[in-house]
Order: structure tokens, then sequence, then C-alpha cells
């Protein structure tokens, strides 16, 4: 049923003539491949931490002596849930290299050099407008687990990173996208990914409601859109 309904309803909806998407479901389809966004990223100038894509476990056991400290990221999240019905979210981690053993051939895996971040950052772009927020306060490596002792703030987006994400967005004719950095103490950021459907409206009112204005505006430029 589900299945059905997606690609009949969901095919209508994509094929709407001169709507504007926000973004296209062809285009969020195309930008969500995790193994895809680091070379395009590279492509576009941003700084990327070495990352490697396998499922043959000595090639992780040599990655993690080389870059000695090293994260886990899941592809995909999952759709299971708990008996309680919450998500079991798959969260990035640091690899413990005692832990690494051959289950790791069952699949592909991501894994990723960790950046010795002091801040992260979430730049959301919403058409021709970017929005910066710089995160700390962060205890662990995935500061989603730890929102109740962050804090955000509102910065200038640096021209050349407002730059690269214009680039990354016009490549996968994307209108609207949500980039995670890692700041490091010289200043460098450190491109994650992209969410082509990233959230925005846990951050501070005031940020928040900057947010909503830009994609309520967005959603008004009937007939235009970003494509490939």
């Amino acid at each position: 049923m589900f299945e059905e309904a997606r690609y009949g309803l969901g095919g209508i909806l994509a094929s709407l003539p001169g709507a504007h998407y926000v973004n296209h479901p062809w285009r969020n389809r195309d930008a969500e491949y995790k193994p895809a966004q680091p070379a395009m990223a590279a492509g576009c100038g941003f700084d990327v931490p070495p990352t490697l894509l396998t499922n043959d476990p000595a090639a992780v056991r040599a990655f993690v002596r080389e870059q000695e400290r090293v994260v886990y990221k899941p592809l995909r999240s999952t759709e299971y849930h708990d008996e309680r019905g919450q998500a079991m979210t798959v969260w990035v981690d640091e690899v413990d290299p005692e832990e690494l053993h051959d289950g790791i051939a069952a699949t592909m895996h991501l894994f990723q050099r960790r950046v010795s971040s002091v801040a992260d950052l979430r730049i959301t772009a919403v058409g021709e407008q970017v929005f910066t927020v710089r995160i700390d306060g962060s205890p662990g490596v995935d500061w989603r687990r730890h929102y109740d002792a962050l804090s955000y703030t509102l910065i200038d987006t640096p021209p050349e990173l407002a730059k690269r994400v214009r680039a990354y967005l016009d490549a996968l004719g994307l209108v609207f996208g949500a980039f995670d950095f890692g700041l490091d103490a010289d200043g460098r950021a450190w491109w994650y990914e992209c969410n082509p459907n990233g959230q925005f409206a846990w951050f501070p009112d005031p940020i928040s409601e900057r947010l909503i204005t830009a994609v309520a505006d967005q959603l008004q430029h009937a007939g235009e859109h970003r494509d490939r």
C-alpha cells in the first residue's frame, strides 16, 4: 500500500506543470545518497575529511590506523522503532578499533576521519538566502544527541562558504539544503553532509522565525524552479 501510494500519488505530485518545488522529490532523492555527497562537496571546493566507503574489514582497520580517530556514519536513517514506538536512530559516533569485526563485510559502511572541532556550523540555504548558525556546547560527537546542552548563534556566512553552498545546490538542482560542518581551532570549516530536507524549527525562535519566513517567501515563487 505504501509503495503504491508513493509511486501513484507521489508520481502525480512530482509531475505538476509549472509548480515550484522546495525541493523537487527527484532532486531530493538524488541528493540523499551519502556516497555521492563527499565527491560532490569536494568538487564544489569544500574541505572534506578523508572518507572511506567499504565493506572490507581489512580496509577499515587500515583506515583507522592511518587516521587514528575515525567516526562511523549511517548511510540512511532507519525505519526501525522499539516497543515504545521510539525511532531507533543510528548516531554518528567514534569508532572503537577493538569493536571492528568481520560483520563489516555484510554491507557498505561509511567511515570518516574525526574532525577535532571546537564548534559546529549548520548552514541552511533557502533559495538565494543563506543562514549560518554556530552551535556550541556539544559534549559528544553527534550534537543531535545533546540539544539541551547546546547554544546557537546566528553569524555572518563566510563568503567562500556561501559561494560553495550555491555551487552545491546548483549542481544538484536544489532550492533548499541544510549543511553541517565541524569548525576546527584554526577556523576551518570541514564539510560533513547536506540534508536536502533538513529541519530548522528547533532553533531558538529568533533564528527559526527568519528561516520560516524565508521558506514561506520561497514557496510563493510559483512557476520558478531550479533543475538540472
